[in-house]
């Protein structure tokens, strides 16, 4: 009998079954090329490091020139010229005083000191013509013609005109004193700021009087500003005079600190005891005021060498801490135990040996045994060669070393 012809549905489903296999090898043909295209990622060496603890102590700051510039003399106010929050120079003129009183006396004594002068010339000449006329006797001595009472009485005459010359000397000195005092008096009717600074407020107005002492405005230099911090008296030995500490602003911007004094001064109810400090960085570019709050670490134990990772390096996965290290080309995930924070870095207890490299950026979607490609961006980053090392075309150094 003749065969039976094929239907041309059974012929639609034997080509569709056919093509099944053709299609399941090139999916896995295509999840085989995706699983071997490296990750991109950026790593860090584990190195090892100086671990200093520390205890934050809060501190503020302080003005080394603070205070109220006072009146030298007494007097009327004829102006002010210094604002609240007005910005000062050295020698800058705050007020005036009137100096009319003081402009006349000095005035006065200036003539005084002018009489002074004509009375002492006139003293110098008179001694100096005694004296002419006295050596000229002496030149008869062992004659018959000296004149001895003559002479006598022109001895006298020396010894008084010298005693007048020497009191016309003291005083014209005492007259000159006198002026020198005058002005002054003259010049303190001028109140100039004894320092750079901000005026903090003005106390006294034009037509106002002062007397000697009294308030003309507040000054404080924000130039010269110092942190004063109350530290337990058990942890001021790691701060000798000179010891530069971490410290930072309410922005948490790290900055530093030299110690300047210990005041040895403890106090009782708090047992602590003032240490001044010095800031290690450029105040004026700042915008700092007095008593302002600083943090300083201080050092609580001696420093010591510890093995440090990235803190970026770290993931924290079902309360333990892992980090990828990459090793022949592959990143390969690795528990460690961790210690004391290092500023960025983390200490590394167990897990980690220095000079490893640890994945930083790109962890997050990263896949034990992926493998991984690092470099500069734009640079054709390689992966990495055997052994951990980078290719050489990386450029990054490798290297192994000890346990921690």
């Amino acid at each position: 009998m003749p065969p039976e012809p094929i239907q041309p549905r059974t012929v639609r489903l034997t080509m569709r079954y056919s093509l099944i296999p053709l299609v399941l090898a090139a999916s896995l043909t295509t999840l085989s090329t995706h699983a071997q295209r490296a990750a991109r990622v950026k790593v860090d060496a584990v190195t090892r490091e100086p671990l200093t603890q520390t205890m934050p102590i809060l501190g503020h700051f302080v003005a080394r020139e603070q205070g109220v510039v006072a009146a030298a003399v007494d007097g009327p106010v004829d102006s002010v010229h210094a604002q609240v929050g007005q910005r000062v120079k050295l020698g800058q003129l705050l007020a005036e005083l009137n100096g009319e009183m003081r402009a006349a006396t000095l005035a006065q004594r200036e003539a005084e000191r002018a009489m002074h002068d004509a009375r002492l010339e006139a003293a110098t000449a008179q001694l100096q013509i005694t004296t002419d006329d006295m050596r000229r006797l002496e030149k008869l001595k062992g004659s018959a013609a000296f004149p001895r009472k003559q002479y006598e009485e022109q001895r006298h005459q020396v010894v008084r005109y010298t005693s007048e010359l020497k009191e016309a000397q003291s005083a014209r000195q005492r007259t000159e004193a006198e002026i020198r005092a005058a002005n002054i008096a003259l010049s303190r009717t001028r109140v100039l700021a004894p320092y750079g600074g901000i005026v903090s407020e003005r106390h006294v107005s034009a037509g106002a009087y002062v007397r000697l002492g009294d308030p003309i405005v507040t000054l404080i230099n924000d130039t010269e500003l110092e942190i004063e911090a109350e530290v337990p008296g058990n942890r001021i030995g790691g701060l000798q005079p000179g010891t530069q500490i971490a410290m930072e602003l309410e922005d948490a911007v790290p900055l530093a600190a030299v110690v300047r004094a210990v005041i040895p001064n403890e106090n009782p109810t708090t047992r602590t005891r003032q240490v001044r400090l010095k800031p290690a960085f450029d105040t004026t570019t700042m915008p700092l005021a007095i008593n302002q709050s600083a943090t300083v670490h201080v050092p609580i134990g001696a420093s010591r060498e510890v093995v440090s990772v990235h803190k970026d390096a770290v993931i924290n996965r079902r309360g333990k801490a892992l980090v990828y290290v990459v090793r022949d080309g592959k990143a390969s995930m690795r528990p460690v135990k961790l210690g004391e924070a290092v500023g960025a870095r983390l200490e590394v207890l167990d897990g980690l040996n220095v000079g490893d490299q640890v994945v930083v950026r790109g962890n997050e979607r990263l896949r034990p045994g992926q493998p991984v490609a690092f470099g500069q961006p734009g640079k054709g980053a390689k992966p990495t060669g055997k052994g951990g090392k980078p290719s050489a075309a990386s450029g990054r150094p490798a290297g192994a070393g000890a346990k921690s």
